[in-house]
């Protein structure tokens, strides 16, 4: 039964990408294009590997992992002034994000897949990380503390405990706890 949780997890993802997405409108969140493309690129071919491999509702919340931040790259678009301006070190860990890809593509084997996707994913978050510890009111930890949340309900539907299941979702906690404790750290250590 609660391996159930994954449904609750996948609807909580949602939530946290609307509330995240209200405050890109509200213009209090100001995410970083290829952050938030790279962090639905990854988690995607990161479910499509699991799928490959016959993973079973584990592979719920790395879908939402990936469509939640889709739904987050396409709103950056709807108002001017509603992104964080671009710089070489985000772009350049885009190409890195991509190259992790594209040797996953090379390679065609699901397990390689997942790490190259986590590797993809990590590129991806660093400006964000780099970002929220330098201007950490230009981001909403909603989708951070939700993330983090959905990351935790994958091991609730875990049928074997390997590399296939266990990998990503692991990542997942990690970095959402990064990035939560990055966007605290003030409150976290207050004097």
């Amino acid at each position: 039964m609660s391996q159930y949780l994954v449904f609750v997890g996948a609807i909580v993802a949602l939530l946290g990408a609307l509330f995240y997405i209200r405050d890109i409108f509200r213009l209090k969140t100001r995410p970083n294009r290829v952050t938030w493309l790279m962090w639905s690129i990854a988690p995607l071919i990161a479910f499509v590997a699991e799928l490959a491999k016959g993973v079973g509702l584990a592979a719920i919340p790395v879908f939402m992992v990936g469509f939640c931040p889709l739904l987050i790259f396409i709103a950056s678009f709807a108002k001017n002034n509603s992104y964080w301006k671009l710089g070489r070190f985000d772009y350049l860990c885009g190409l890195l994000s991509g190259a992790a890809l594209l040797f996953w593509g090379i390679t065609n084997e699901p397990d390689v897949a997942i790490f190259f996707a986590i590797l993809s994913d990590a590129f991806a978050a660093l400006p964000t990380v780099i970002k929220s510890w330098k201007y950490p009111e230009t981001e909403s930890s909603i989708a951070y503390i939700t993330g983090l949340f959905v990351a935790l309900t994958s091991f609730f539907a875990l049928k074997m405990w390997n590399f296939t299941e266990l990998a990503f979702p692991i990542y997942l906690v990690i970095v959402d706890i990064i990035l939560i404790s990055v966007l605290w750290k003030n409150k976290i250590f207050a004097k």
